[in-house]
This record gives C-alpha cells, structure tokens and sequence, in this order.
C-alpha cells in the first residue's frame, strides 16, 4: 500500500490550480502566434493580454509595466543587465538572503557588489544600507520582499526612500511574496520587480518583470519586437494563460492566508512542545504566513527529510534551486546560524491544501525521528562514559 501524501513545499513550487490547467489545455488548442493579424493570431495576442492584466493586478502594477519572461530568473538577469546597459548603474548593493538567481547574476556583471548584511532575524540592516548608500557611483540596491528560506518580509518602502534619495535604484524579488501577501509596486517604490508562476498554482516556465514606466530598458534577448520590444522570442501562450488564471485566483484567495498562518503556529506550537529547544527561524520578525524554518539540535537536514518523506510527507531543508542537493544555506550564515544548527534546519511552506490532520501527522513523524536521533546519541554518550570510567579504573 502506498502512503497517503502530504506536501509542504509550496515555496519550491506550488500545485498547479485546476483552472490553471484548463486554461493551458485550451490555449494548446489554439493555432496562432500572437504576433499574426489574423483571426487566429489575434486570439493568441487577447490570451496573452488577458494574462498580462491579471499579472498586473496581483502586484498592483499596469499592464504596461509587465515584461513576461520564461522564469523569475531571467526576470532578475534581464532587471540587472538592464541596469547596467540602459540606466547606468555603476555599483551593486545585494541583500545577503538574496535569492541565488540575483546573487549569481549581480556576480557575471562585472560590477563592485556590496553585501548587505542581515539582523539575526534576517531583516536587513538599513542603517548599514544608508552608510552603503553614501559611497560614490550611483548604485541598484537588490531586496527581496519576502526570503524563501525564513519567510521574513523585509522593509521595502523604506529601502526605497533611502535608495532613491541617494540617486540609485531599486530591484525587488516578490516571487515568494505574490499572492502570500499585498504587493503594491508603487506603494514599495520599487523601480523593478519580478515575479514566478509556479509559485501561485500556475505553469513551471512562466515570469514576469515589472518595470516602472518610463524606465529606460535594454533587452537581454534580442530578435523580434515581443513584449514591447523588451524580451524577444514568441511567447508561450499557454503558460501565460495558465499564469493569468492562477495570477487572478491568488488574489481572489489572499483571506486563506489567515488560515495558513493559523496553521504554521499550530505547527510551531507543537513541535516546540516535543522539542522546548526547538529554534524557529525569523519568528521575532514578520512573516510569511506560510512558512516556517526550524531546527532542533542533534538532526540532520538530509536524513530527516528522507525520514519523511519515507512517511508520505515532502518537506524541503531550504531553497530548491540547489540541483537537488542539501547544502550549507547562505540565508542562514548570514543571520550567523553555527553550522550544526544550520545542518538541522528543515523548511515548511503551506499552501490552500493543506489541513491541520496532515500537520498532526507532520508533528509525529518528526517527534519520532528526534526521539531516535536524541535516544541513540544518549545511548553513545553513556557508553563513551563508562568506557571513560572503566579506563580510569583500570
């Protein structure tokens, strides 16, 4: 018999919504490119615009301002060599929980990057960002909304006012943050900002950058005139179909977010009853209602999250977007985490599925390998003591 399954790893990618699906199915029916006059191509354009003003309202932004990408990072590389090209950026001022689609690309740009240091909650320090700021070369400063990893939100619009009256720029990953939380892009201030379908219930393959109008540009992917002239290539209408329904259900559905963070505290509630040592990541500041990061002393990220999976359950150590492997977390050497801790970190992001039967079932099977863990290290313990003892003795 096969385990009934609970997933917990929204953040890395969420279900694909029924409608969604629908949406692709018809629009893979659909003959056209929505660059043709015709009938039919016209179709294919009305899909992709559609899309576009759905994208558009979930982030508070104008149609206009929506360049569709294949994924949220070559939205943070075509924002970046943008920057650069086109608005004479001359330095970088990267967050250091930045996620790695902007770390590596701020890395290839040949520019100085600056770090921006985190507080132990994983907020970034914004009296460091305003003594950075004061250093000549007018530069970007790269922010995420929400961290993947902790779910801590981050300030925004206050980074933006800093960033802005130092002449620079601001660049914004909401990928976690969209349909988890209001995202107002004038209200943040954000000169770019991107976000991914598939972490809304929609399409793998499918993003979005959003860029302040009247923004110079500079395309990273030249050959037609797509997307206004700013990314070339035909679009893949049936992912954008799919990102436009799934774009307008996350707004319709923002009150599950309530529930969701009902359920993360009823999970961290009992998990700190079998575990008081229990740390909870980011919990001191705010969050995601979704997401939860925690660790107890004396686990191992890779064999828990193998343990659970053994019982129906995918969970995550952190980011996905590691080839699959379980590494050190740079989001949490950043808030200075010692990497024992740091190995026995385990990531919990929810999603509308979710009931709290499966969180119960969660809260048991991790017990259960806590207690083996902490059994057999008490069990060498004693051993190596009587052996201590014996060799006093002798």
């Amino acid at each position: 018999m096969t385990k009934l399954r609970a997933y917990f790893d929204h953040n890395a990618t969420a279900p694909v919504r029924p409608e969604a699906a629908a949406a692709i199915a018809r629009a893979l029916m659909l003959t056209g490119n929505p660059s043709s006059v015709h009938a039919e191509g016209r179709r294919a354009r009305q899909m992709v615009e559609e899309a576009r003003a759905h994208v558009a309202a979930l982030v508070h932004a104008k149609p206009a301002e929506i360049v569709f990408t294949s994924c949220g990072t070559e939205a943070a590389n075509l924002a970046l060599h943008s920057a650069k090209s086109a608005l004479g950026i001359e330095r970088l001022i990267v967050s250091a929980i930045e996620h790695d689609c902007v770390r590596a690309s701020a890395a290839a740009l040949g520019l100085p990057v600056t770090e921006l240091p985190v507080d132990t909650c994983g907020v970034a320090d914004l009296s460091v960002l305003a003594k950075l700021l004061e250093a000549p070369g007018k530069p970007l400063v790269a922010l995420m909304l929400a961290n993947n990893e902790t779910g801590a939100v981050q300030p925004i619009a206050e980074a933006a006012v800093l960033t802005h009256h130092a002449g620079g720029l601001l660049l914004v990953d909401a990928v976690q943050a969209a349909g988890r939380m209001s995202v107002e892009f004038d209200g943040l201030g954000a000169d770019m900002l991107f976000v991914s379908a598939h972490k809304i219930g929609g399409p793998q393959g499918a993003g979005a950058l959003v860029v302040r109008t009247g923004l110079a540009f500079e395309p990273l992917i030249r050959g037609g005139g797509q997307e206004a002239r700013r990314r070339a290539g035909t679009e893949n209408v049936a992912a954008l179909a799919g990102f436009g329904v799934a774009a307008r259900l996350a707004r319709e559905d923002v009150h599950e977010m309530s529930r969701l963070a009902d359920l993360r505290d009823a999970l961290e509630h009992a998990l700190r009853e079998v575990a008081p040592d229990l740390v909870i990541f980011g919990e001191d500041a705010p969050r995601l209602a979704n997401t939860s990061l925690f660790a107890a002393s004396g686990l191992d990220a890779e064999t828990l999250i193998m343990a659970l999976d053994l019982d129906g359950l995918a969970v995550s150590s952190g980011s996905a977007c590691s080839s699959g492997k379980v590494a050190r977390s740079h989001v949490l050497a950043a808030m200075k985490v010692d990497d024992a801790l740091a190995k026995a970190t385990i990531r919990v992001s929810l999603g509308s599925g979710n009931t709290r039967e499966e969180v119960d079932r969660l809260v048991a099977s991790w017990s259960r390998v806590l207690k083996r863990t902490r059994d057999k290290m008490k069990s060498a313990k004693t051993g190596a003591d009587a052996s201590a003892l014996a060799e006093v003795e002798h």
